[in-house]
């Protein structure tokens, strides 16, 4: 066969592997999808969604930019080496199409130094393109990408991480590979441009320099060496790649097409879950800010470890159900995964009892008392937390509201912390009873106090035609719409954004701007969307009371260092987790509210 040699067998027979096992896997998945998922990728494909994916995949899988923005060096680091590599490829094509090889076997483009000089092709510029440059140039980029990643590996700190991710041996094996593949092609290159004078820069100094060190016959000897080992260490990472964390480089780009093609993960276990599984780089960004590592000392329950564990069949309940859901990682992770959807569905598989008769005593409960067409959805921890139920019963007749109370004297959870606990099936009864509950009462407007029924209403009841709020919007319109009015002091206050309400639902402002109209507003050094959580969420089956204290603690200190009066959260949860660590007073947002009303009688002083 012309343009073949020896040394390129152990390359053509690793990517055969590498491709034979990519589209196996590709098959199962997509046979596996549901046919409306399937009918979506059909309506996707020739619409503005997929250039809109390509960019994505350009901006994201090759050019790393969401790593950037967390952190630019590590982000330097994954482009150097995806986008260096890509380079690498499509200019090597482009120089091996410039001597009339475009549809030669894939290995003489891969190895073309070798094969440009072996068969005696030229080695100036062509098309006016001085190539050996060129390809120096994005080897000396993408060299420059795994010295970075040998420094990430032996000193994290310096590229701006405490904790880098513990890898597995497959992992080990195919990161090993990875490491010399480029080196080896450097020298590779740098002999036969020793040889043949077709060296750029960067190889024909390299060349030279071996030339005097080595002479003219060991130099000779050790060519063909090279090249075999060049070619072993690209067959080990092939064959390695798709059984290890590298299946994220040919995962992600599908993963981004479906994604734009509007398949998501559910609360069930899907095929699509696969994408998003193996698309994790384990890249080790979503360890930092996780709390429990950071804060409570848990190693080996993060995202990274969760995902790495699901893939590999190893998923234990002490790994599922120990984590905050907190969405900081989610937030964070440059793939986009839906973290939290995927902890939740695995909970799911591993602990959920099916529809069964438990529940039949629902029927016909009804504690709600009160008429109104705005109804008041108090919740468990909001009931626990009384001096909250108080101020919205004060905040409701000062704004002359004719409120139905869902459950002031008890009622049905919203159904989400049974959900986050992996009982899907018993969490539908309860939103099942809830919402024919508010269908019967016919409210038109649903407010509730706590972040976790807001978000659980908003996304898995079925309630069309009804408002769905927080109590921080409706206070926001009361004071907007002129219906209640606030006396302006001179407290000053910090706001905690609780995860439910902030990262998870969006809702950053209204909380603000009640603050600002009762006192001064003085944000803590992580806020928003970076708000760290009180560590008592119901989403975490797994924490013990010591560790959940210690996190309020190290928040409550956070907030405190903001040097206000008083702290002030929209969270029922939150208010009594931070509480517990804070040496100042800690208030629901509503408490503030009804504390400063005016044309009112003067209120005690809220407590925490």
């Amino acid at each position: 066969m012309r343009y073949f040699d020896s040394f390129v067998v152990p390359f053509a027979v690793g990517a055969l592997i590498l491709f034979a096992v990519v589209l196996w896997k590709y098959a199962n998945w997509f046979i596996a999808m549901p046919r409306a998922d399937k009918k979506r990728v059909a309506r996707g494909i020739f619409s503005r969604r997929t250039a809109e994916a390509v960019g994505e995949v350009i901006s994201e899988s090759l050019l790393h930019r969401r790593i950037f923005r967390v952190n630019p060096l590590l982000g330097y680091m994954h482009a150097s080496l995806a986008f260096g590599w890509f380079l690498l490829i499509a200019v090597g094509w482009i120089e091996a199409a410039a001597y009339g090889l475009t549809f030669s076997p894939l290995w003489v483009h891969v190895f073309f130094r070798w094969f440009g000089a072996h068969y005696g092709l030229e080695h100036a510029a062509v098309w006016g393109i001085d190539f050996a440059f060129v390809m120096d140039l994005l080897l000396l980029f993408v060299l420059s990408g795994v010295a970075l990643a040998w420094a990430k590996r032996m000193r994290s700190k310096m590229m701006g991480m405490r904790k880098t991710t513990r890898h597995t041996p497959g992992d080990r094996i195919a990161l090993s590979a990875l490491w010399f593949i480029f080196p080896a092609r450097l020298v590779a290159e740098s002999l036969t441009a020793a040889i043949y004078d077709n060296g750029g820069f960067l190889t024909g100094s390299l060349g030279n320099g071996l030339l005097r060190l080595l002479g003219p016959e060991v130099t000779v000897s050790a060519e063909p060496v090279a090249w075999w080992l060049y070619s072993s260490v690209l067959c080990i990472f092939f064959v390695a790649m798709p059984f290890s964390r590298y299946m994220h480089i040919f995962t992600e780009i599908p993963l981004i097409f479906l994604r734009r093609y509007g398949i998501t993960s559910s609360e069930k276990e899907s095929s699509f879950d696969h994408f998003q599984v193996e698309a994790c780089s384990r890249c080790g960004i979503c360890i930092d800010p996780c709390q429990l590592q950071s804060q409570a000392g848990y190693d080996r329950v993060q995202s990274v470890y969760f995902l790495r564990d699901r893939r590999y069949g190893m998923l234990t309940e002490s790994v599922a159900e120990n984590c905050l859901m907190c969405g900081r990682c989610q937030n964070l992770c440059p793939v986009g995964i839906d973290l939290n959807t995927l902890r939740l569905n695995s909970r799911d598989t591993l602990r959920n009892t099916p529809n069964e008769r438990r529940y039949e005593y629902l029927r016909g409960i009804d504690p709600s008392h009160g008429a109104g067409k705005v109804g008041y959805f108090a919740g468990c921890m909001t009931l626990l937390t009384p001096r909250t139920l108080q101020a919205m019963e004060r905040i409701f007749s000062a704004a002359g509201e004719a409120v139905w109370w869902a459950d002031r004297e008890g009622g049905v959870c919203c159904g989400r912390p049974l959900k986050l606990a992996g009982e899907t099936d018993s969490a539908r009864r309860m939103m099942e009873h809830n919402t024919a509950l508010f269908r019967k009462h016919g409210i038109t407007t649903l407010v509730t106090s706590c972040p976790i029924c807001l978000k659980v209403f908003k996304e898995d009841y079925d309630l069309p035609g009804i408002e769905i709020l927080h109590h921080s919007e409706y206070l926001r319109r009361l004071l907007d719409e002129g219906r209640i009015g606030v006396e302006h002091g001179a407290e000053s206050f910090t706001y905690h954004d609780p995860c439910e309400l902030g990262r998870k639902g969006g809702i950053y402002e209204p909380p603000r701007e009640v603050i600002r109209s009762v006192g001064e507003l003085v944000e803590p050094a992580q806020t928003r969307e970076n708000a760290l959580c009180c560590g008592s969420s119901v989403a975490n089956l797994a924490i013990d009371d010591r560790n959940q204290e210690k996190i309020a603690v190290a928040v409550a200190g956070h907030l405190e260092a903001t040097g206000a009066d008083a702290i002030v959260t929209a969270c029922p949860l939150c208010k009594k987790a931070v509480s517990r660590g804070s040496t100042r007073p800690v208030y629901d947002l509503s408490e503030i509210v009804a504390g400063h009303l005016k044309e009112s009688a003067p209120a005690d002083t809220p407590q925490a």
